[in-house]
């Protein structure tokens, strides 16, 4: 996608029509009480929009409409190319109104519009058509059952999800949800973050124009309390996806463990360490993968790569050059193209990364806060127990720690409570695959960053995820349920005689 100047980006933004009812049963409407929250521009304060604060009783109302949409068949019982049909019209219309959509997200977020455009966006789209080609692919099985039996094992939509999204990739996390419900034939309760609520709106509605059944796809947006631990007690709700914190994701298993023990997805953080060892080649481009991990979406990202555990043999060489590479990351107003780092999504998320600015580690770069946006930040940790090592930040900063050897590298990169994505660079290939193998996360990228793509399954170990994964086949497993029929073939005359 070819982008534009700030100027006609803002001329986007001046002409937008900002959804902010709830999205139920096919149709926006205010939350029951009447109540209503603001959003607002995290790089200027601006007011964008008064959002619908939905509550318990428009929970109840959705996931009604959600429960009857299923039972009846409307969308659960479609034929797979019929639901297939409908969400690669919904992909076009993602396409069509995509430079929208950019903006939008990208007002609401702080995201810059480089990535939203070149990142968020493609990625949103391919991610409901890969989804929506799945579905009349995925096969039943039987099982090797006796000649006098035959045993079908069947994939069923779970019925009525609740996906609970961040606000750190509203439209990709959105996509990464709703793509694999609604292939599976689920009625889906989406709580986007109060942060973020305007693209999950949009989407919602350009579904309904693309097919998708009222009551099938709903969207309530408000605040934890009044939404998100409704949709986790729900006695109706069968399942529940989140993506967020780790307190909160261990909320939804309490939710689920005193309501009516709801399947619980969960993909949480993350304090994933590049271990870069001294045989490591071309390090102009390990540098580069490091500050991508590191500064990528403002460090807002839990697959960040947070942790440089570097070999001190290379250690010197390799922070001249990632000193170099975080230069080109310019920071500024969202909607400048030229920018790479834009705002923090909010003045309390500003407060607790600047908590880890204070004094301490040695600063090699940035560490200063400028209204809502913090420089690129390295900082050089001798103190394994301090915070900026250990904490989860969701900030633009990377702390360097130095080893002497890999086996002192594989064990600080695992010594963390979390196990979401780690890197490792080496020119040995042994090394390399015995680091893989030990690195206890659920992604691990050799010689780059990254977390895959939509084909691979993507969560985390220990307190980075429980339940299931996204991405790929797998992530289809959060929205169904196996279900074996068993049919006897004997011969009743045959068993008479005997």
């Amino acid at each position: 996608m070819t982008l534009l100047t700030t100027e006609d980006y803002k001329a986007i933004a001046a002409g937008l029509t900002l959804p902010t009812g709830a999205f139920i049963d096919g149709r926006f409407r205010p939350a029951q009480s009447g109540a209503t929250f603001e959003t607002r521009n995290p790089a200027t304060g601006q007011l964008l929009a008064e959002v619908a604060a939905c509550g318990p009783a428009d929970v109840d109302l959705a996931v009604q409409k959600a429960r009857d949409a299923f039972e009846d068949g409307r969308w659960s019982r479609l034929p797979p190319r019929a639901r297939k049909e409908v969400l690669i019209r919904l992909a076009k219309l993602l396409k069509r109104h995509a430079r929208e959509l950019a903006v939008m997200e990208s007002l609401d977020s702080g995201k810059t519009i480089y990535d939203c455009e070149t990142v968020d966006l493609p990625e949103t789209i391919h991610c409901l058509t890969w989804h929506a080609e799945l579905i009349d692919k995925i096969y039943d099985q039987t099982a090797p059952a006796s000649d006098d039996h035959l045993a079908l094992v069947l994939r069923e939509p779970v019925g009525v999800v609740g996906l609970v999204l961040p606000w750190n990739f509203p439209l990709l996390m959105l996509a990464w949800k709703i793509g694999p419900a609604l292939a599976a034939g689920c009625s889906v309760i989406v709580k986007p973050a109060e942060e973020t609520p305007l693209t999950a709106l949009r989407v919602a509605e350009l579904a309904t124009e693309a097919g998708v059944p009222p009551g099938v796809f709903n969207v309530l947006p408000g605040h934890g309390p009044e939404v998100g631990e409704p949709i986790g007690r729900h006695m109706d709700i069968d399942a529940v996806s989140f993506t967020g914190s780790t307190e909160t994701g261990r909320r939804f298993l309490r939710y689920a463990a005193e309501s009516n023990l709801k399947e619980v997805t969960l993909e949480m953080g993350g304090k994933n360490p590049a271990v870069v060892l001294d045989d490591a080649e071309n390090l102009d481009r390990v540098a580069a993968h490091v500050v991508t991990g590191a500064f990528w979406n403002m460090g807002e990202n839990c697959s960040a790569a947070s942790r440089l555990i570097v070999q001190s043999g290379v250690k010197e060489a390799l922070i001249a050059r990632i000193l170099a590479h975080a230069r080109e990351w310019p920071m500024g107003d969202p909607l400048d193209p030229a920018n790479r780092v834009g705002a923090l999504v909010s003045p309390a998320h500003l407060d607790k990364v600047r908590s880890y600015l204070a004094e301490g580690p040695t600063v090699l770069l940035g560490g200063k806060a400028h209204g809502a946006f913090v420089e690129p930040t390295i900082l050089e940790i001798t103190d394994r127990e301090a915070a900026p090592a250990r904490e989860e930040i969701f900030g633009p900063v990377l702390s360097v720690l130095t080893v002497e050897s890999f086996d002192e590298a594989i064990a600080l990169a695992n010594d963390t409570p979390y196990g979401l994505a780690a890197s490792i660079f080496t020119a040995n290939v042994k090394k390399a695959l015995r680091g893989a193998r030990a690195l206890r996360a659920g992604t691990v990228t050799v010689n780059s960053f990254g977390e895959g793509d939509i084909t691979t399954p993507f969560g985390g170990f220990r307190q980075s995820g429980f339940g299931g994964r996204d991405n790929g086949i797998h992530a289809h497993d959060q929205y169904t349920q196996l279900k074996t029929i068993w049919i006897d073939l004997a011969d009743d005359a045959a068993e008479a005689v005997s």
